[in-house]
């Protein structure tokens, strides 16, 4: 006989890959990080912290038009970061609020990328998962939800993303305690669903979309959620 032990982790691993299903089949695939180069990406998961996409864009868009203006291409790079006063650089991500505090994390990791780099994303990401995401966290400003954002959306590193939507979804759904470590919940994640780039990268972006629509932190919409069932 197996231990019951075995029947929860195996009814565990079937829930975590129905949900999956299920979100996928509501919203289709998310097509997410939306970002036009690697670099950009990295921009977006710092400014994106305390803040909604909408306004990340904004800044986004600030600092292209700002780098159009002075080399003729509407593009976020490490040049211009490094080009930028703080306090300029402060001034054109404004939308993203916390602005003073995003321009310093920007600014190092921007330090980090060319002292430890070279300023090569390739060498960056041709590190190992664990060597990059310890480095990663060591960076002013970049907590373990920025660093495995970036790890995955950018580096395309097989690692989950742990965000509010995630725990919230779990908890409601009886999965895990609400207050459940952010280390813990990422390993209960990846033991049970296909380690694949590719299937991290939608899943995070499916429970995105349904904290947006149906799973809200208040009045969320239970009755029409696809998870229902």
């Amino acid at each position: 006989m197996y231990p019951c032990s075995y029947y929860r982790e195996k009814s565990i691993k079937v829930t975590f890959e129905e949900i999956y299903s299920k979100l996928y089949s509501e919203f289709g695939p998310q097509g997410w990080w939306p970002a036009e180069s690697s670099f950009e990406v990295i921009v977006g998961a710092i400014l994106t912290q305390s803040v909604n996409w909408t306004n990340v864009e904004k800044a986004i868009a600030n600092l292209k038009e700002y780098n159009k203006g002075l080399t003729g291409k509407a593009e976020v790079n490490l040049e211009l970061l490094e080009g930028l006063e703080e306090e300029k650089l402060a001034w054109l991500i404004r939308p993203s609020g916390y602005y003073n505090m995003k321009a310093r994390k920007l600014k190092a990791f921007s330090h980090f990328l060319r002292g430890e780099y070279e300023g090569s994303l390739r060498k960056m990401f041709g590190e190992r998962l664990e060597v990059l995401r310890a480095k990663l966290l060591a960076v002013y400003g970049i907590g373990p939800e920025t660093a495995d954002s970036i790890l995955l959306y950018a580096g395309g590193y097989p690692i989950f993303v742990i965000d509010a939507y995630t725990k919230r979804l779990y908890s409601r759904c009886g999965l895990i305690e609400e207050d459940m470590d952010y280390h813990q919940l990422q390993q209960l994640v990846m033991k049970n669903f296909p380690p694949q780039v590719e299937c991290y990268n939608e899943y995070h972006a499916l429970i995105v979309a349904l904290g947006k629509y149906y799973c809200r932190k208040t009045a969320p919409r239970c009755e029409k959620c696809p998870l229902s069932s």
